[in-house]
């Protein structure tokens, strides 16, 4: 019989993330049907891609809670919110989502370190990681779009953007300590 090793408190904090990162997984691909219907393939597969992502970071979850004597509790999750106007209004709002994601990650951290629970703070520390990793993405690639529509007049920066999109990296390149 295995004993709970996450607090009650510790459970429903992360029970609520891996709610919040099957959400993200809805906003990442609602945005990337919109993106495909609206012809910009490449954007589409590389929010596809994240969408994924998202999926995993919810799995990854699931799975510790297990581990540690919790209960995973799936709950039902928010419609994703209404379409962006434009590419770079998409852009925004997954900026905006990713750094709300990674305050709800900081409250993890916060708890583990104030509950001593070492196991879940070491655990957390994927995901900070992980959001680093992600805002500096999103942040290169929003560069890359006001580059491309604030140089030239019309659509061709943006597809040639949405061009190079469609096999870009699923993750930014930052330094990293040994062992993370």
């Amino acid at each position: 019989m295995e004993t709970k090793r996450i607090s009650d408190k510790m459970e429903k904090l992360l029970n609520t993330q891996m709610t919040r990162e099957a959400y993200q997984a809805q906003v990442y691909l609602s945005y990337a049907s919109w993106a495909e219907v609206n012809s910009f393939a490449g954007i589409s597969t590389f929010l596809y891609g994240h969408m994924n992502e998202e999926r995993e970071h919810m799995f990854k979850i699931l799975k510790y809670i297990n581990d540690r004597g919790g209960n995973a509790k799936i709950e039902a999750i928010d419609a994703a919110p209404a379409n962006p106007k434009d590419i770079g209004d998409c852009l925004k709002k997954i900026l905006q989502h990713e750094m709300d994601n990674s305050k709800e990650i900081d409250k993890i951290v916060n708890l583990a370190h104030e509950e001593k629970d070492w196991a879940t703070f070491n655990f957390a520390q994927w995901f900070v990681q992980e959001q680093i990793e992600e805002e500096t993405l999103i942040n290169s690639i929003i560069d890359k779009y006001n580059l491309a529509s604030n140089a030239i007049k019309g659509n061709t920066n943006l597809y040639e953007m949405d061009r190079d999109l469609a096999n870009a990296s699923q993750e930014a390149e930052i330094p990293r300590e040994e062992g993370f």
